[in-house]
Formats: C-alpha cells, structure tokens, sequence
C-alpha cells in the first residue's frame, strides 16, 4: 500500500483501508499530511497532526479520515526546480546549492555560457 491510497481513501472513498499492522506500518504521515496541506480546507487538520506526530498511525489516519469531507482534491506536488546554470556551476566550482546561487547572481551569462560549455560532456539530449 502507498500513501496514495491512504491520501484517495481520506480524500474521496472513505473507506477504512487500515485493517491490519502492515497497513499501520505502511502509512507515511508526513506524506499524507504534506498532500493535505496543499488545500485549503484540509491544511488545519494536516497541521493539527504534525503537532500530535507522536500519535499512532491509525488514530492520526482515522481521525484525518473523519474529520475531512469527501472531495475529489489533486494537485501536483511542489519540486524545486533545478536550474542546468545551477548545475553546471555546482560541479566547475565544486560548490553546494547554496553557494552556486550566489555564484550565479554574480556571474555574467557569457560566463556562465562558457562554464556550461567547460563542463558538458556531450551524448543525447
């Protein structure tokens, strides 16, 4: 079982899909709170259980199950965006995330062309 299936039964089935301690094992909180957060009618009772996180998994599933009304909700889960200049600048200089975006805030984009340029390696796109 994913944590899909906990996040659609919650969501749109309501149906009690923990039966067994296998169930219990396979629920992932944090993911099923972090896609209840992205609306706004479900993001209180997200946040009320990352304050109560040291509950079991069936009480904090059973009580998001409760407590939300049934609803078709999607929505795309938020990524950080990785940036190709970033890259190419993280491995010339060997530096972290954090530096290579203050490198490129400093850099022309001719130099970050040629950096680009240094560092690829060539094969299919």
């Amino acid at each position: 079982m994913n944590p899909f299936d906990f996040v659609n039964s919650i969501n749109f089935t309501k149906e009690d899909i923990m039966m067994d301690d296998l169930d219990e094992k396979a629920y992932a909180s944090f993911l099923v709170n972090r896609q209840l957060s992205y609306f706004n009618d479900t993001v209180m009772a997200a946040n009320e259980m990352n304050v109560h996180s040291h509950l079991d998994n069936k009480l904090q599933y059973h009580f998001l199950l409760n407590i939300t009304r049934k609803r078709k909700r999607f929505s795309k889960w938020f990524k950080p965006e990785q940036l190709d200049d970033m890259e190419a600048v993280k491995e010339y200089y060997g530096y972290s995330n954090t530096r290579a975006r203050q490198a490129l805030s400093l850099l022309s984009q001719e130099e970050v062309e040629q950096i680009k340029s240094k560092v690829y390696r060539g094969g299919r796109n």
